[in-house]
Order: C-alpha cells, then sequence, then structure tokens
C-alpha cells in the first residue's frame, strides 16, 4: 500500500467534470484506490463518494492505493491532479 498527500488546484475542485475523469482514470486501475480528505476515506472508482468529500480548490487530500499497479495508479493520479485535470 502507498500514499500520497496532494492539493487540488483548479478552478472548480474536484467536482462534476474533474472528478468523473478522475474516476474514469482510477477505474483504469486493478488497485483499490482511496481518496482521503481529513478523517473520512472514499472509494475513488466511486463518483458519490468522491463528490460527498466536497473537495474545493486548495484542498489537501491523500490519495491511497493498494494492489499490483498501485505504483502506476498514484503516479498517473499525481499527475492528472498536478496538471489541473487539463487533458
Amino acid at each position: 500500500m502507498i500514499t500520497k498527500e496532494v492539493v487540488i488546484n483548479n478552478s472548480v475542485g474536484l467536482h462534476a467534470r474533474p472528478a468523473t475523469f478522475f474516476i474514469q482514470k482510477a477505474n483504469e486501475f486493478k488497485s483499490s484506490i482511496w481518496v482521503e480528505k481529513e478523517e473520512r476515506r472514499v472509494n475513488a472508482k466511486s463518483l458519490l463518494g468522491v463528490l460527498s468529500l466536497g473537495i474545493v480548490k486548495g484542498t489537501a487530500i491523500t490519495l491511497i492505493a493498494d494492489g499490483a499497479d498501485e505504483d502506476a495508479a498514484i503516479a498517473t493520479l499525481t499527475t492528472m491532479i498536478d496538471s489541473d485535470f487539463s487533458e
């Protein structure tokens, strides 16, 4: 299991469209992936779960992955977040 803290810097946070991109990307991996904000942890592959965290611009979150491709999952999701979800 690996973890990485990242800060969401795009203008709308992890809401609606960026959250959909994030979840689609998370679903490409076999590993279990979670997003943690403060004391709450949700499945990164669940739109409702991610939206329920209310992640806005400037929020620090922790990505957690556990499985065969955990390194690639964290690296890919971190790159997506760092690029402010630009394709």
